[in-house]
């Protein structure tokens, strides 16, 4: 079950994950990979409210949390496609925006997740 339920959340997540990360890369008028950037974000955020909801409060079992956090965040989310990009920045002489790419997505998705638990516990508690 536990293969099963990873395997799903894993092509649901890199479905979503193309989805977005083209739509907003299509709107996006930059050289920044914001499509990424924002897969990355809202990825980070809810892993915070799925840490809450599977992990601390344990409101659905094993398979489920396999499915979301492992399957399905573990697939749209992707350090390897960003770490694809900074290196393309820095070859490309974007040391700067790099850099910024580089230091913004630790920062920012360490603060979703940071919003996502925080969120979470406040709307359970009330």
């Amino acid at each position: 079950m536990e293969w099963l339920a990873v395997s799903l959340g894993g092509a649901l997540g890199a479905v979503l994950r193309h989805a977005l990360a083209s739509m907003v890369t299509a709107q996006s008028k930059t050289e920044f990979p914001l499509g990424i950037f924002t897969v990355n974000v809202v990825g980070s955020l809810l892993m915070g409210v799925f840490y809450v909801l599977l992990i601390q409060r344990q409101m659905l079992g094993d398979p489920w949390r396999d499915f979301a956090l492992v399957g399905l965040l573990g697939a749209f989310t992707t350090f390897s496609t960003f770490s694809m990009q900074a290196y393309e920045l820095i070859t490309n002489g974007r040391w700067v925006m790099a850099l910024g790419y580089v230091f913004a997505s630790v920062l920012v998705c360490l603060l979703a997740v940071f919003v996502g638990v925080f969120l979470s516990r406040q709307l359970i508690n009330h």
